[in-house]
């Protein structure tokens, strides 16, 4: 399994505007998830249908596995439209270096991550429990509302 980096929670001397936004209430809940024997060709069809950037992999048990991005489809995808033939599952090609955020986070801390990271989606987990993605055009658009 790969290295799986985990930040969150909240503190004292916190902007009390901001302590009123955490990940939880603007995080997404309803997208795909897959498992990493998941087809990637079913994969690469249901992140277009629901026009998701990525979508967390989960293990047998339940827990974080990795996360699949359109990104990481590019390479089977492209294969597929030279050879005419899909191959392989989720777990060959998603990404097993996950950062996540905690539900709890304060908005403003997720959105200095955005600025230091490339990644477009975060998962987001409760305990050990994934809740959900944080998508970085989420966090935009409640900072553009309330700034």
């Amino acid at each position: 399994m790969g290295k799986i980096a985990k930040v969150g929670g909240t503190g004292p001397g916190k902007d009390p505007v901001m302590t009123e936004y955490n990940v939880g209430a603007i995080m997404r809940s309803d997208g795909p998830t897959f498992t990493p024997d998941t087809p990637i060709r079913r994969a690469v069809a249901m992140l277009v249908e629901a026009r998701a950037a990525a979508a967390v992999v989960l293990a047998e048990d339940g827990g974080l596995a990795g996360i699949l991005s359109q990104k990481d489809c590019f390479r089977p995808a492209l294969h597929a439209a030279y050879y005419q033939e899909w191959s392989g599952r989720v777990g060959d090609h998603m990404s097993r270096n996950v950062v996540t955020v905690d539900v709890g986070l304060e908005v403003i801390a997720a959105a200095e991550m955005f600025m230091s990271h490339p990644h477009r989606v975060f998962p987001v987990v409760d305990g050990a429990r994934v809740a959900g993605v944080l998508h970085r055009s989420d966090v935009l658009a409640l900072l553009s509302r309330i700034g």
